[in-house]
């Protein structure tokens, strides 16, 4: 079970929604005092929580989690308009696992919900999940990507289009599946997107970027370096 703490209905409903058809149970609450109700029946494995809410404040909400033994260790994900570096220090200085700020994609949001949780592994750490090819080196739960040995700083649908290729390697991916895996949506024209983020890739990784290969007509395939 998640729990949504956000006073924005719209926000909130949207949210709950996706988990619900992402494969998660989801429950939301418009301020801390029915938050608290809720938590008096039952913990969540994991909570969505905003900054501006009504009466108690996400930051206070966060600091009251942390302080009391059965809930210091829920993982918290903070959503907030804020993005200020402060807003974001303080908040994973109260012990904040993670911090997303709106306006967010959805499936951004689900996909940083799964690692969080992989990582939590029921309050023990999990086996770490590795991708290795042709001299590329991914660590999803970290996100971290390594390069004949040298750390390659992408941005966050870099990442997720690397493992994506990683994880189906051999196979052709045409840029409809690419788009639709990793952005969420299937516009016509919307393909370029995909070609942009594969050329960044390629000069990222360097030699390695290599092993990406065009295939003319349909998409991409990743395999080894040439």
């Amino acid at each position: 079970m998640i729990y949504c703490v956000e006073d924005d209905k719209n926000i909130r409903d949207l949210v709950v929604y996706a988990l619900n058809s992402g494969g998660f149970e989801a429950e939301g609450f418009a301020d801390a005092e029915s938050f608290y109700a809720r938590l008096g029946q039952g913990k969540p494995e994991l909570i969505l929580l905003d900054i501006m809410l009504p009466g108690e404040d996400g930051m206070q909400v966060l600091e009251r989690l942390r302080a009391k033994s059965e809930t210091a260790g829920i993982p918290v994900i903070m959503l907030t308009a804020r993005g200020a570096e402060y807003d974001k220090v303080r908040g994973l200085d109260l012990g904040a696992d993670d911090y997303v700020v709106k306006p967010f994609g959805v499936m951004e949001l689900l996909a940083r919900i799964r690692a969080l949780l992989r990582r939590a592994g029921n309050g023990q750490m999990a086996e770490e999940q590795r991708l290795s090819i042709a001299g590329i080196l991914l660590y999803p739960d970290r996100h971290q990507c390594f390069a004949d040995e040298k750390e390659v700083e992408l941005t966050f649908k870099e990442f997720e289009l690397l493992q994506y290729l990683m994880e189906n390697k051999g196979l052709v991916l045409s840029r409809d599946k690419l788009l639709r895996a990793v952005w969420g949506y299937d516009f016509e024209g919307e393909t370029r997107t995909v070609d942009v983020h594969i050329g960044n890739l390629r000069q990222k990784l360097g030699e390695q970027g290599n092993a990406i290969e065009t295939i003319r007509g349909v998409g991409y395939r990743i395999g080894e370096a040439k």
